[in-house]
């Protein structure tokens, strides 16, 4: 748990959570929220939680719920229009990225089958544009560590705009990593989140630490 009032909760999803429930029947990360609250307020009957956003389930990191309809309603406009909200991820990539602060910007297509996106350079047809702003926060003797802001949310837009660049994210196969990680996570991790409460309308940031595979 990394943040809990009346309206909100925030949680620092694991490796292989699923936000929101799918095909697979996986227990999703909202119905383990809703058991938890409903123990901790020994609540009767159906427990209220609302989806504000999701993460890819190799992704960590910090996910936010709504505690009522009210805030759920306020945030799900928030997110839809990009305003009043900041994520900042941190990535561990294969290679250094050829300047260490830069503004990407690509044009995603998006594969349902694959549940792929590709980046290109100019529009396509069924293309979105898609911009991210990286800087470069520590090397390793592997790895390179990015601190990533995103402008647009697209789908695998992190992931996709980097291997664009030849920049791979440590344990993504599918976006051309060269080996998996042991847990089958990617070194992806939403680092922080910060918005405008919905009803308080008070700045909040929220921190999630990075998993200790991770470093």
């Amino acid at each position: 748990m990394l943040y809990e009032d009346n309206h909100v909760i925030a949680v620092n999803k694991r490796v292989g959570d699923i936000v929101q429930g799918d095909k697979t029947g996986d227990t999703p990360l909202s119905d383990i929220v809703k058991q938890y609250l409903k123990q901790k307020y020994n609540k009767p009957g159906e427990v209220f939680l609302g989806v504000v956003h999701r993460l890819d389930r190799p992704t960590t990191g910090v996910v936010l719920f709504a505690k009522t309809s009210k805030a759920l309603a306020r945030l799900n406009t928030m997110f839809a229009n990009k305003q009043e909200v900041q994520k900042t991820y941190w990535a561990l990539v294969d290679a250094k990225p050829p300047v260490e602060e830069d503004t990407l910007t690509h044009w995603l297509v998006r594969n349902e089958k694959q549940n792929k996106s590709v980046a290109y350079n100019k529009e396509m047809q069924h293309s979105k544009k898609a911009v991210l702003h990286y800087k470069l926060l520590k090397s390793y003797e592997r790895y390179y560590l990015l601190e990533i802001d995103l402008i647009t949310g697209r789908h695998h837009q992190i992931r996709a705009q980097l291997a664009a660049i030849e920049l791979h994210i440590k344990g993504d196969l599918k976006y051309g990593a060269k080996r998996s990680n042991p847990d089958g996570g990617i070194c992806l991790h939403a680092y922080s989140l910060s918005f405008v409460h919905p009803v308080k309308k008070e700045p909040t940031k929220i921190i999630a630490e990075a998993p200790f595979s991770f470093l």
